[in-house]
């Protein structure tokens, strides 16, 4: 005989709760995120600071702590750099368009992280943080005497100095191309951080960092 069907309905397993998506405090500029950015370099995570806010400027309040900048946010770091990335004018100080101008170069850095995003669809802090990844040097030479004589030796690099030379690079490669160049400041900043950001040899970071490490290479 048939097996009679039954037409009982079927019961639906519960769905579990759904959580609650956190939300940053701030996006900066009130437009990226900053929470979601992935650090690849392990060396570099605890120092590159991605906390959220609204505008990068802190008004130097870490400066009075020890390993006050890996609590400042990376993109004022970038800023900073930026302030400074001019011509030399002595051993010290820099001069240039931005020199001093903090305000008129966080707008700038807004309109190269619009132009990121525009034209690329990324997030423009993750660019940045993998630029600085990129052309963070790891290895450099030192002086070392002995018996009278000077030889160079290759050291490692500490993870702060890193990001330090980094943002240097990317900050002074900027600037150095924005010279006699009939594209806009931002316009250079934007070129710079994506060739870095690809790891292209065309950027002045990257090109620095091969450099650096070649010589570091040849005095092990």
């Amino acid at each position: 005989m048939a097996e009679e069907k039954t037409d009982a309905p079927v019961q639906e397993e519960p769905k579990a709760p759904s959580l609650p998506v956190a939300t940053p405090d701030f996006l900066l500029f009130g437009k990226w995120d900053s929470t979601v950015v992935q650090v690849k370099d392990v060396g570099l995570t605890r120092y590159i600071s991605l906390k959220s806010v609204l505008i990068p400027h802190t008004a130097g309040r870490h400066s009075h702590k020890r390993f006050h900048k890996s609590n400042v946010p990376i993109v004022e770091r970038f800023v900073n750099k930026l302030l400074n990335a001019g011509r030399r004018k002595d051993k010290k100080t820099r001069t240039g368009r931005t020199a001093g101008k903090k305000t008129r170069t966080i707008s700038v850095v807004k309109r190269v992280f619009e132009i990121i995003n525009f034209r690329t669809g990324l997030n423009p802090i993750q660019v940045l943080v993998t630029a600085i990844e990129n052309t963070a040097p790891s290895e450099e030479t030192t002086r070392i005497s002995y018996g009278g004589m000077a030889y160079p030796r290759s050291v490692d690099v500490a993870p702060q100095r890193r990001i330090d030379l980094a943002l240097k690079y990317l900050a002074v490669g900027a600037v150095r191309s924005s010279h006699k160049n009939a594209k806009s400041f931002e316009e250079c900043i934007v070129d710079e951080l994506l060739l870095a950001y690809k790891g292209d040899s065309g950027s002045y970071g990257v090109s620095r960092k091969e450099e650096r490490e070649r010589v570091a290479r040849s005095a092990r």
